[in-house]
This record gives structure tokens, sequence and C-alpha cells, in this order.
């Protein structure tokens, strides 16, 4: 990648976590050069230098960059680890107030007279399907019982999530769809037991056409499922990644999957215990 993309794809990154563009133009100079005047910081950036005196503000403001009140004034980006903490401190407490102030909405007249035990929804995309598997088995109360069907599904995060659930007194218990995936995550989930599936259309479909996947199989308490599947790019990448999740005991999609994991997954007892 040439200094040209990355300083590109270093303005469009600050953008996103909040700052203008002509502040974040303004700072990725400043961060390429010791320290640097108004026509200085101009010159590397690109921002007009009669709009860099209100960038500089900003990002002094932010704690992002140091002034000497020389004359001209001489300025400095603090150092990328500082200003790296600095961005995610602030990112935090947005994100932390945005929470509250949701959670302060009041809520909307609900005119919805459908029995939430039938419910089914549809998510999209790997960052907001993780998410919901976060969710579940953060708050999962008896039992979780996840089937990994795809290499990329299992993180670090995710083995520490389920480390934390069975020291809360949840039950867990991991299905793979291969030995290999099996033999790869067992040393990182510190004792819990990891078993091969024997549903062979984890990873491939018996249907003819059929390119999909199931990347993960989530069954919390019993009553919460979510299903995703992916395609497999060049590489083995997950791509278009998609999911279900049902909520309920009763649901018909939830009683579908506990019952074929009760029959197919080598745990039976586990699972049968409970009932259906």
């Amino acid at each position: 990648m040439t200094d040209h993309s990355d300083s590109e794809q270093a303005v469009e990154l600050l953008k996103q976590l909040g700052l203008k563009e002509y502040e974040s133009k303004a700072f990725v100079g400043l961060t390429r050069r010791e320290s640097g005047t108004a026509k200085e910081v101009s010159e590397t950036s690109g921002v007009p230098r009669t709009r860099v005196y209100d960038a500089i503000r900003v990002l002094e403001s932010k704690g992002l960059v140091e002034t000497q009140h020389l004359s001209p004034r001489i300025y400095r980006a603090v150092s990328i680890d500082e200003a790296i903490n600095t961005l995610k401190a602030e990112y935090l407490d947005r994100t932390e107030s945005l929470r509250r102030t949701l959670i302060d909405l009041e809520p909307a007249p609900d005119t919805s007279t459908e029995d939430v035990t039938h419910e089914v929804w549809a998510l999209s995309g790997d960052q907001g399907i993780t998410a919901r598997a976060r969710e579940l088995i953060d708050g999962a109360s008896e039992e979780v019982l996840l089937v990994i069907g795809h290499e990329d599904v299992f993180s670090e995060d995710l083995a520490a999530q389920l480390r934390a659930a069975r020291e809360r007194g949840v039950d867990v218990i991991v299905g793979t769809a291969s030995e290999a995936l099996q033999s790869d995550i067992r040393d990182e989930l510190g004792g819990i037991e990891v078993f091969v599936s024997t549903l062979d259309w984890l990873s491939r479909s018996p249907l003819p056409n059929d390119n999909t996947e199931i990347s993960r199989l989530l069954l919390v308490d019993r009553e919460a499922i979510l299903v995703s599947s992916c395609r497999i790019a060049d590489g083995g990448r997950r791509t278009h990644e998609q999911a279900v999740f049902g909520r309920g005991f009763d649901n018909g999609l939830v009683t579908i999957v506990r019952r074929l994991m009760a029959t197919g997954l080598l745990f039976n007892e586990s699972i049968e215990s409970g009932g259906s």
C-alpha cells in the first residue's frame, strides 16, 4: 500500500471515529512530521491554510495535538499510542452515552398482537450475527449448545465467553463440523469438551448446486436459537453470511433445531435429559 493510500485510509478511519475531514487530514499530516507550522501542516495535509487553525483548535481540545506558542506557532501530534487511547476512550464514552439515551427513550405504543414464541428474525453480516451470539451466550442461565461449522467463527473472544459461561454454572457443550476443527479449538476452551458433529450437512449440502455452509448453530437454554449460513470465497473465507434467530420454547424453529441436535450430535444425554 502506498503512502498516499495509507493516508487516505487513515483519514477515512478518523472520520468514522467522529473527526471532520480537515481535522482528520491535519492530524494525519502532523503524524507524518516531527512538528510543523500552520503553513507546513497545510502543505503536508492538503488542508487550506485558512482552515488549518480551526482544525488544530479542535484537535487540541481533543488532546490529539500539542502547541508551542512561538511566532509562528509550532504544532505536533501526540504519539500514535496516545492518540489511539484518546480516541478509543471518546468512542466508548459516546457509545455508553448512546446506550443510556436509548434506554431512557419512551417506548412507542405496541399494536402488535403476534405471539412472541412464533417470532423469527433475519440477521445479516458477521458483526451483527456475532454480536447476537455474544448476547445469547452472555445471557445463558442453564445451557449453551454451540456447533461451529467454519473455523472463522471461533475466536479468542468466543472462547472467553464460553469459559465465562461455564464458570458461572452454565452447561457448555461444543460441537465442530470436523475432527481438524475439533483439534484446533479444544485446547483454547480450557477443559470444555468438544465433540465432532455427525450432522454432515453442516459443511456440505446434500442438495445439488447448493454451495452454502452452516457457519454456526447456537441453542441457548433450549429456547433461543441462532443459525447462520455463509458462502465460502477463495482462500476459505466466509462471505454473504446470513442468519435466522428465534426465541421461545414452543417456537417451531427452536423445536426443530433442538430435536435435530438431540438426535445427531453425540451428546444426546445432555440434551435429552431436559425433554424435547
